[in-house]
């Protein structure tokens, strides 16, 4: 028996996977987050690669603060905010960065990956939407971030070994009892028929393997303006919102629905509890 992966309501916080380097994943990342933002969404971006955290270089932000400075105790995760295109209140959305090369970052313990992540979804009850960037493959932060979220989008690209990644992830998080709502992006697709045909296969080995088939949430065209815009450190949607990458992200941005708004004592107790 196949089981269809189901799609729950609007997800709230949405974590951003794969297995393996080169996808683009924090590209996407952060063009999502901004696709919402044009959506007039409250967004927040969570740089959640705790080894090789490079959001903010890609966004051309110079952060004063980041996850550094949450883990030694100096600030919380809401104080080490940074925005972007005015934040989140001011029609851009708000960065939480990553600390690039920090082996204490990379290395966090159970009980701390878990109070970040616990930290991190009463921060995102400020927000209409989350968006966590994780590292690649699945290790313990992975995997206790992953847990917070309501949605993970596994994000590959039509390389073989690509493929093969994403499958060694899902049957992971398969195995962890993580699939809750799993969908898979096509990034760098040389077409929409090329990228639904690499779902395609992807989707072939976990049923014939797993028993289970991830939607897919979206194809992202190849488009030699995303490397120009990363060189430049400029958002892709700002200097290319043309493009047809652009296109694809913001049609990915809304085929997620809107997510309910919270009640406003979920928010008063959330603010409480930062202070």
């Amino acid at each position: 028996m196949i089981t269809q992966l189901p799609i729950a309501r609007p997800p709230r916080l949405i974590a951003i996977a794969s297995g393996k380097g080169g996808v683009g994943k924090t590209w996407l990342s952060a063009t999502l987050a901004h696709a919402l933002a044009q959506e007039n969404e409250r967004v927040l971006l969570f740089d959640g690669d705790l080894g090789l955290a490079n959001i903010d270089v890609q966004l051309g932000l110079t952060p004063t603060n980041d996850l550094g400075a949450v883990i030694s105790g100096r600030m919380t995760l809401a104080e080490a905010v940074t925005p972007f295109a005015g934040g989140a209140s001011e029609g851009g959305f708000d960065v939480l960065a990553g600390r690039s090369g920090s082996g204490a970052l990379a290395h966090l313990n159970r009980a701390e990956i878990g109070a970040m992540a616990q930290s991190l979804k009463l921060l995102a009850t400020h927000y209409d939407r989350t968006i966590v960037d994780l590292g690649a493959g699945l290790d313990l932060a992975v995997l206790g971030l992953t847990a917070a979220c309501d949605t993970t989008l596994v994000v590959l690209t039509e390389e073989p070994t690509s493929l093969t990644d994403a499958y060694a992830l899902i049957k992971i998080m398969n195995r962890a009892g993580d699939m809750r709502d799993t969908r898979v992006v096509v990034n760098m697709a040389q077409s929409e028929e090329a990228g639904r045909k690499t779902w395609g296969a992807l989707a072939n080995a976990c049923r014939n393997f797993l028993g289970l088939e991830p939607p897919l949430a979206g194809v992202i065209r190849r488009d030699e303006k995303i490397k120009e815009a990363i060189r430049r450190q400029t958002a892709f949607l700002t200097r290319h919102p043309a493009a047809p990458a652009a296109a694809d992200v913001t049609a990915l941005a809304r085929s997620l629905g809107k997510p309910q708004a919270l009640a406003p004592d979920s928010r008063a107790k959330a603010l409480g509890g930062l202070k």
